[in-house]
């Protein structure tokens, strides 16, 4: 196997970091990934935790298009992208 390969059961303890902010969304196991039907990624889906509104029952998600993801390090996941770009939805 390709030493480039990481497996979902490693990288699932790896953090997200926006370094357009420093914002931190938690470990990818606490966050959800959209895959194509050819096997690629197509999104992260991020729990807000910052979001005002999940204390009165709905929880706020935002859509990182793989685009934005800059690098996989050896225990982060590192996006780039700014607050205008995502998309923000309420659950």
């Amino acid at each position: 196997m390709s030493e480039n390969i990481k497996y979902y059961s490693e990288m699932e303890r790896y953090e997200i970091i926006n370094i357009n902010d420093g914002e931190k969304y938690n470990y990818l196991s606490n966050n959800d990934i959209v895959i194509s039907d050819d096997g690629n990624m197509k999104f992260l889906i991020l729990n807000d935790t910052k979001s005002r509104f999940s204390f009165f029952g709905g929880n706020e998600f935002i859509e990182v298009p793989w685009d934005f993801i800059k690098k996989i390090g050896s225990r982060t996941i590192i996006i780039d992208a700014e607050d205008s770009v995502l998309k923000k939805t309420r659950v």
